[in-house]
């Protein structure tokens, strides 16, 4: 006699089997909503973990916020007003100025890197940078040399005691912070540096003179060779802020010149003009300017026209504390309007050799 299993497999009612489809299908998309709740979390706390890291390598204190935003364009604003003297104010007298380092400490801010006269290439050929960097090509230069250090707050400070010549926007009252006598002196124009640099019996180095002395004559990208070394320079908010002159002697060039690559992107003395045989758009290199609109509605929306212009840009080098690592790049040309200052434009100053 056969018996029939309690296990049976029972043949399911329509009914249950649309029960179970429903069951199914609810739990499929149940997962599906866990799913994409847990992935937005995840995006929220990393969007969070960002944040929190740009708020680290902030460069003051996020309180005073609210006292450093600006609207577009008033900055340039405010250095106008202070070219025409409308705020300025009282500063180092000479025997001030002389007391903020002792005599060792100025000689050695004034010393001068010797480049020999001689042939090196200038700019690249590497497709994966800026087009205004290309093509490489061979500039023969005659003896110079060049300031082994960028200008310093101190150094400044003695130029403004001496001539009554105007302080950088950012020194607070007229003077700067004590621990900042041998960071770069930043807010000044191409201008400011070019009066500095004939006040010292000297001169702005050219572009050419600028990047021979950083890289030398083997081509190399940066003034310690041709890998990136974070240990060697102060870019890409690193350090937050700009740091002293002489911090980083590891990243100093072949010549012994230190600084030429990240704290404060330079100014030398030339226009930002192609380089012959370049492929770089030549819209690069034309000056464009804001202007206030003609149109009424773009008026009331406080809208501007961007204007090309006859006039030129100055080149800079170097990269700053605030740049990404590959503008810090030798061979890399920055550029900006001459008349304009930021907390991240320095300047060195250069003399013929033998001068």
């Amino acid at each position: 006699m056969k018996f029939k299993s309690q296990h049976a497999k029972r043949i399911l009612t329509p009914d249950e089997i649309a029960i179970r489809k429903r069951y199914i299908g609810a739990t499929f998309v149940s997962c599906i909503v866990l799913a994409l709740i847990a992935g937005t979390i995840h995006v929220l706390e990393l969007g969070a973990n960002r944040m929190q890291e740009l708020r680290d390598k902030a460069g003051y204190d996020l309180e005073d916020e609210h006292t450093r935003i600006r609207a577009a364009g008033e900055d340039l604003f405010r250095n106008v007003l202070h070219e025409r003297g409308v705020t300025h104010t009282v500063t180092y007298n000479s025997e001030e100025a002389s007391g903020l380092l002792p005599v060792n400490e100025w000689l050695r801010l004034e010393t001068m890197a010797l480049v020999p006269a001689g042939e090196f290439t200038m700019g690249t050929d590497s497709i994966k940078t800026d087009a205004q960097n290309r093509p490489a090509h061979i500039v023969n230069l005659p003896a110079y040399e060049i300031d082994k250090y960028t200008v310093t707050n101190a150094q400044y400070a003695r130029y403004v005691a001496a001539t009554g010549y105007r302080v950088p926007l950012n020194w607070s009252k007229g003077r700067f912070k004590p621990a900042l006598a041998v960071h770069p002196v930043t807010m000044v124009s191409w201008f400011d540096a070019k009066a500095y640099c004939e006040w010292n019996n000297k001169r702005m180095p050219t572009e050419a003179e600028w990047e021979k002395a950083a890289r030398g004559t083997d081509s190399r990208r940066w003034p310690w060779g041709n890998v990136m070394d974070v240990k060697k320079l102060n870019t890409y908010y690193s350090v937050g802020a700009t740091s002293p002159v002489h911090a980083y002697p590891e990243g100093a060039s072949p010549y012994g010149v230190v600084d030429m690559a990240g704290n404060v992107i330079e100014w030398v003395a030339d226009n930002f003009e192609p380089y012959r045989d370049t492929e770089a758009p030549k819209m690069i290199f034309v000056a464009k300017k804001q202007i206030v609109s003609d149109d009424k509605d773009d008026r009331n929306k406080k809208i501007a026209k961007i204007v090309e212009t006859d006039e030129k840009y100055k080149s800079m080098r170097g990269g700053s504390w605030k740049g990404d690592p590959f503008s810090t790049s030798s061979f890399h040309r920055g550029y900006s309007w001459p008349n304009l200052t930021s907390d991240f434009y320095g300047f060195r100053c250069a003399r013929d050799a033998g001068s």
